[in-house]
């Protein structure tokens, strides 16, 4: 099988992981990495076995895609000298650090005609691979990431850094346009929002509250989905899944409940179910398929479109909070 030689730019926290995990992937050749910072680059390389670029450059022409896993300050810049050499890129969340740089960017992708993936890793979290072929057309979506004060990651605020996650899970979800947000945030410890409510409303009627902080004293990371006739709990941080549906007819006797409507009114049935989860490395499986379609040439599983719509949705949510602290 022809290989896929990729070089990785950023050697921080995350980035040692994806050059971890691009050692043990089969469609990948691990070229090399490049960090700007001399002396970590020394030491990852050393660490990881695995060749440090000191002229980043030079390492992007030696390969045929590349993974961004540096500051999201330097995102665009970095995806900018792949893009002009023709590379696929896969380019962490959220993928540039401005709207304006996110549109310049989805241009050139399609200049280049390349393959570009956004690492929006929660698509891949096995509890939320658990309900993929479930029929979702949820209609209030209520989600809680919240996670202990680290100072990694507050170059943006929480809805760029915790909360695109969620935005990007119901995007998927939904399938829908936003058409009002609402939303109210308060910079606590850094320059920006440390913690966002948000309130979504969707073309179809679909609401969702969203609820990111990064100043908690425990990490929380839960979506609970709400559609006619059924119930679903998501833990991402505890990758467990629970699903409560609602029928006329007894299903089984197990895991079921007879529910009393009322005088004359009969009764309905919910059913419990804790679907299968599969363990899966999530980081790991989103190169894989990024490989997979470079490979087959196939869509990327998140897009830059993907992307882009969580980016323009975030915005949304940063404008009206603007707003709100002004006033």
């Amino acid at each position: 099988m022809k290989k896929i030689k990729i070089g990785v730019l950023g050697a921080g926290h995350l980035g040692k992981i994806h050059i971890r995990l691009l050692k043990e992937i089969e469609q990948f050749e691990l070229i090399g990495f490049y960090d700007q910072d001399s002396i970590n680059a020394a030491k990852v390389s050393g660490e990881m076995g695995v060749k440090s670029y000191t002229d980043m450059e030079e390492l992007i022409a030696a390969c045929d895609a590349v993974d961004i896993v540096t500051p999201t300050m330097s995102h665009f810049d970095c995806a900018y000298m792949a893009l002009k050499e023709t590379k696929h890129i896969f380019i962490e969340k959220p993928m540039t650090s401005s709207l304006p740089e996110a549109y310049k960017l989805l241009e050139l992708i399609k200049e280049a005609g390349v393959k570009a993936q956004v690492g929006h890793v929660e698509r891949f979290n096995p509890a939320f691979l658990a309900i993929k072929d479930y029929e979702l057309k949820p209609m209030f979506i209520e989600t809680h990431r919240l996670a202990q004060f680290n100072p990694r990651g507050t170059d943006v605020s929480v809805v760029l850094d915790l909360m695109i996650h969620d935005i990007d899970i119901i995007l998927k979800m939904v399938g829908k346009d936003v058409k009002h947000i609402a939303a109210s945030g308060v910079p606590i410890i850094s320059g920006s929002p440390d913690i966002a409510n948000a309130r979504l409303e969707f073309e179809n009627g679909a609401v969702a509250n969203i609820t990111a902080s990064r100043i908690s004293m425990k990490n929380m990371r839960k979506t609970r989905i709400f559609q006619k006739d059924a119930y679903i709990s998501i833990d991402f941080l505890e990758k467990e899944t629970q699903i409560f549906k609602l029928y006329n007819e007894k299903q089984s006797e197990l895991n079921t409940f007879e529910v009393e409507l009322g005088e004359d009114k009969g009764s309905k049935y919910i059913h419990f179910d804790t679907p299968e989860i599969l363990p899966v490395n999530s980081i790991k499986m989103e190169l894989e398929l990024f490989g997979k379609s470079i490979l087959n040439n196939t869509e990327t599983e998140v897009t830059a479109m993907d992307g882009l719509r969580a980016m323009e949705v975030a915005y949304g949510v940063l404008d009206k909070i603007q707003k709100m602290n002004v006033v």
